[in-house]
């Protein structure tokens, strides 16, 4: 069989050299004795080619596995079933952290909220209308560091309100992250959640737009959790919600941010790629 022509949303060998070693890892558990016939790359490509395009997974072109094959590794990869492709987001965005200079452990915290209409897979009880946004679908509740790195991801129905499903992501941080004590959040936060912040020792600061302000102007601090909003629009497949189970959702979230992860590990001066600029031309 010959190689098949790469795609754009293919990984690059040492961004797959990055997860390799967790995917083969959950493999062997897997296999029992019996020889993989799958390639895990290939269904890693072609899980991402899903997530940028948008397509549904039976369209899924011919030189990749076939689409109930990569959807079976998908689904069985999710939080749900072992966690693994959590596990791949978690590592890269620790060595992330480091690779900039940061803790692993973060201690501050950007928290916010976007509601996206979900398609007919969605089960009804899984979906809420938002009032404010007038969209009927789910919620992406999220945490971020001051990166814009994922720390909590939580998906609802569009129909929960910011303030209390932000002391659900409050909880979660003080859970999971004790050394997180600062927190900043919008307007879209009531009082109740500062005071919440207060009892599980998270300083809760809200970060509102002044009267003079028109249009859109970018927030201190704020910012990076809007520029993670932003990545996520990037895959044409998170524009709505096209999965059947919210832990579906967060996994094709969190191939998202490992994608985006990858190709800030391996950037390079000598590489110009999603975070780099071109290089300035050289003065005469």
């Amino acid at each position: 069989m010959t190689e098949r022509r790469g795609y754009p949303s293919d990984l690059k060998d040492d961004q797959w050299e990055l997860i390799e070693p967790m995917l083969l890892k959950w493999q062997a558990s897997r296999a029992e004795g019996r020889e993989p016939v799958t390639s895990l790359r290939e269904v890693v490509n072609a899980v991402l080619y899903v997530a940028r395009t948008g397509i549904a997974w039976r369209y899924l072109p011919h030189d990749f596995p076939p689409h109930t094959t990569v959807y079976g590794y998908f689904k069985e990869r999710e939080r749900e079933r072992d966690g693994t492709t959590e596990e791949i987001h978690d590592t890269l965005r620790d060595q992330l952290r480091a690779k900039k200079g940061r803790r692993i452990l973060p201690t501050a915290a950007i928290v916010d909220a976007r509601s996206v209409k979900a398609s007919p897979n969605a089960p009804e009880e899984s979906q809420g209308f938002d009032g404010g946004k007038k969209v009927k679908g789910r919620k992406r509740h999220i945490a971020t560091d001051t990166l814009g790195l994922l720390l909590v991801l939580i998906v609802t129905a569009a129909g929960v309100q910011d303030s209390a499903d932000g002391k659900q992501i409050l909880d979660t941080l003080a859970a999971q992250w004790p050394t997180v004590t600062k927190t900043w959040v919008d307007a879209g936060y009531n009082n109740g959640v500062v005071r919440h912040g207060e009892d599980l020792g998270i300083d809760v600061e809200v970060v509102a737009r002044s009267k003079e302000q028109k249009g859109f102007v970018v927030q201190p601090v704020r910012w990076r959790v809007e520029q993670t909003f932003g990545i996520m629009s990037r895959y044409k497949r998170l524009h709505r919600d096209y999965e059947a189970l919210p832990d579906r959702s967060r996994s094709m979230i969190h191939w998202a941010m490992v994608n985006s992860m990858t190709t800030r590990l391996t950037a390079s001066p000598d590489r110009t790629g999603q975070y780099l600029r071109p290089k300035p031309l050289a003065q005469a």
